[in-house]
């Protein structure tokens, strides 16, 4: 179809051009109908969510959109105002924690926490503490000697005497040592020996037991010494024995048995006449 051409205006208050004609619907073929319809329908769908996601409109037809705005919530990330005006934050009172005081044996005084109470279940204080008498440490070694102790005493019988771990003060290569507690390793040589009495009297007996045993080792050096001696001494003749018979003795006439005696050896020599 032919358009008609008008002239350009000169000034830029001049009306624009008028729009071209629009095509009728009967010059558009099948195919651009179809296009057009589902390019309708998709710029509704296009509509229609951006619309849901703005805010409801006003009576007018006019939409008031409401712009969010972000607060700070303080724990590390922001939250929309309006979520931080819903939302009602109850504080609870905190709990009120009763603390477990522990009562000094020595002095009686309340305290929360020791180095023996820690470390050996013991309620004494730091202050009341004695590092050279009562509360002194004693190795495993020591407690199994002095106490007459044996593991099972130390690890298995109820209750199990706790123990703290320190390097070894003669290689600190070498395995942690165990110290226990010498007031508690002395009740309990009591609870295994019942009494004191009965302790003192297994160690001497251990002690006695001990200078037999050390005496005789020493008997029995003595003796090996001795035979060393003895046996780098000795030597051993080269000169073979020549016997020196007495003079021959009748022994039984009727078998005609006649008897000498070596007068060096004592060999006894028997024999018969023919």
């Amino acid at each position: 179809m032919d358009l008609l051409e008008l002239p350009t205006p000169m000034n830029d208050h001049a009306a624009s051009p008028p729009s071209e004609p629009k095509a009728k619907s009967c010059d558009l073929s099948p195919a651009m109908r179809a296009k057009i319809e589902r390019n309708r329908q998709r710029a509704v769908m296009l509509r229609q969510a951006r619309l849901a996601n703005r805010p409801s409109a006003g009576e007018g037809g006019g939409t008031s959109a409401k712009v969010a705005k972000t607060v700070d919530s303080g724990g590390g990330f922001f939250i929309e105002e309006e979520e931080e005006k819903q939302r009602k934050v109850v504080h609870q009172p905190a709990p009120v924690i009763k603390a477990d005081y522990l009562v000094c044996d020595d002095c009686d005084k309340t305290f929360m926490d020791s180095y023996l109470s820690n470390g050996f279940d013991l309620a004494v204080c730091d202050n009341c503490r004695d590092y050279e008498v009562k509360h002194k440490l004693v190795s495993r070694t020591e407690a199994k000697q002095l106490y007459l102790l044996k593991d099972c005493d130390l690890d298995q019988r109820e209750p199990v005497l706790r123990f703290v771990l320190r390097k070894n003060p003669h290689n600190p290569h070498w395995g942690d040592i165990k110290l226990y507690l010498r007031l508690q390793v002395e009740k309990r040589s009591l609870e295994v020996w019942g009494s004191e009495e009965a302790l003192e009297e297994a160690k001497e007996a251990r002690e006695e037991n001990r200078e037999v045993q050390k005496q005789k080792r020493f008997n029995k050096k003595v003796k090996e010494l001795r035979c060393a001696v003895r046996r780098s001494m000795w030597t051993k003749g080269t000169s073979a024995h020549q016997h020196e018979y007495s003079p021959e003795e009748l022994v039984d006439e009727e078998e005609d048995l006649y008897r000498k005696v070596c007068n060096a050896c004592g060999h006894e020599l028997t024999y018969e006449k023919m």
